[in-house]
C-alpha cells in the first residue's frame, strides 16, 4: 500500500478534485458555502487548480438524465466549464487495483465509482473535496469537506 500513501505527498501545491456531491451543491447554489470556498481558494492561491474526474462527470450527467431539468443542466454546464475534467489513464489503474485490494482486505470496501474517484485523486496527488465520509477510510487520501468547513485530513 506504500504507493498509495506516497501519492499523498507528491505535490506541494495540490490540485483539488471535486466530488459529485460538491459540484451538485455548486449547481444548486453557486454562491453558497462551497462556491465561496472555491472562489476564496482560487483568489488566495491562484497556483492551485480545481478539477474533477471523468467518473464524477459521468455521475452528474447520469443524474441529469434521470431527472431532467433545464435549470440544473445550465448550472451543470456552467460549473463543469470552470473545472478541468481529468480523463482516466493507465496511471490510475495501479492506484485503483491496489486501493480496491487493500480496502477489501481490510473489509472496508467503498462503492465502485468512489473507488475510481479515490484512486484518481491519489494518482494525481489531489486533495479530494467531498462530503462523503466513505473517503475517510482510504489510506493516503487527503480529504476536505467544504460543506462543513472541515480542513484537510490525511488518511492512513
Amino acid at each position: 500500500m506504500s504507493i498509495l500513501v506516497a501519492a499523498a505527498a507528491v505535490i506541494d501545491q495540490p490540485q483539488y478534485l471535486l466530488d459529485t456531491n460538491i459540484i451538485s451543491h455548486m449547481m444548486v447554489d453557486a454562491d453558497g458555502a462551497v462556491g465561496k470556498r472555491a472562489q476564496q481558494l482560487l483568489l488566495s492561491q491562484p497556483e492551485r487548480q480545481l478539477c474533477t474526474s471523468i467518473i464524477v462527470q459521468c455521475e452528474l450527467v447520469y443524474g441529469l438524465a434521470k431527472r431532467p431539468s433545464k435549470r440544473l443542466q445550465q448550472a451543470y454546464e456552467f460549473q463543469i466549464d470552470g473545472l478541468v475534467v481529468l480523463p482516466l489513464d493507465t496511471h490510475v489503474t495501479t492506484y485503483y487495483a491496489l486501493l480496491r485490494a487493500e480496502l477489501e482486505r481490510l473489509g472496508q470496501s467503498i462503492g465502485p465509482n468512489d473507488t475510481f474517484i479515490a484512486a484518481h485523486a491519489l494518482a494525481v496527488g489531489a486533495v479530494l473535496v467531498s462530503a462523503d465520509s466513505d473517503f475517510t477510510r482510504v489510506p493516503g487520501l487527503r480529504v476536505e469537506n467544504w460543506l462543513t468547513n472541515d480542513q484537510e485530513t490525511q488518511n492512513g
